[in-house]
């Protein structure tokens, strides 16, 4: 009996597990990234993969963990914009800020913002993935408070094996969609 263990254990060790599930949530990620339909490695949709189900339903909390953090560290270093500077690197202004109080503001504020990032990487394995986290997904969710992934079973098996597929994919994807047309009602007759 497996009472109180939570998870699946998708058939896998637990190391090819993480391994798999930060696999996953990479892919998910740098599908996401804005490229041209016509490039080579391409997704059809952006942001969206096809996956089982069961592997689905064990990704999605760490992407949504994910994109949590990096909105977090988004807030941190939009915070810390206000003690940094304009001035190019290594000029003169700017080591005169590198050498003021102002600069241990803006590194005080600057620190939450650059552990998120490690954070991210830690989790996804993956800097370029972690990149389009911060670029990308997160300031798309700044104002949703959760619930940044959906995922959509697909009626047709898996070939293989007859496994049961899904759709996991980012929410705000309406656009891959079809329009639907604007209902149209019939004319009522004027009364004279």
């Amino acid at each position: 009996m497996r009472h109180r263990r939570k998870g699946r254990v998708l058939g896998r060790s637990p190391s090819h597990q993480r391994a798999l599930l930060r696999n996953l949530a990479s892919a998910l990620m740098l599908t996401a990234k804005k490229v041209d339909a016509d490039e080579p490695g391409a997704a059809k949709v952006p942001g969206r993969i096809v996956t089982t189900v069961a592997k689905a339903k064990e990704v999605r909390p760490l992407v949504e963990r994910c994109v949590t953090i990096a909105k977090h560290g988004l807030a941190a270093a939009d915070k810390a914009r206000q003690f940094g500077t304009s001035a190019d690197r290594d000029s003169t202004a700017w080591k005169q800020w590198r050498t003021s109080d102002q600069w241990r503001q803006w590194a005080h504020a600057m620190a939450p913002a650059v552990k998120a990032r490690r954070r991210v990487v830690q989790l996804l394995g993956d800097k370029k993935a972690a990149r389009i986290v911060f670029e990308e997904i997160a300031p798309r969710f700044v104002d949703r408070p959760g619930g940044y992934t959906r995922i959509l079973k697909l009626a047709t098996p898996r070939l293989g094996d007859a496994g049961p597929r899904a759709i996991l994919e980012f929410v705000g994807q309406e656009s891959s969609a079809k329009p639907q047309k604007p209902r149209v009602e019939a004319a009522k007759p004027v009364a004279t």
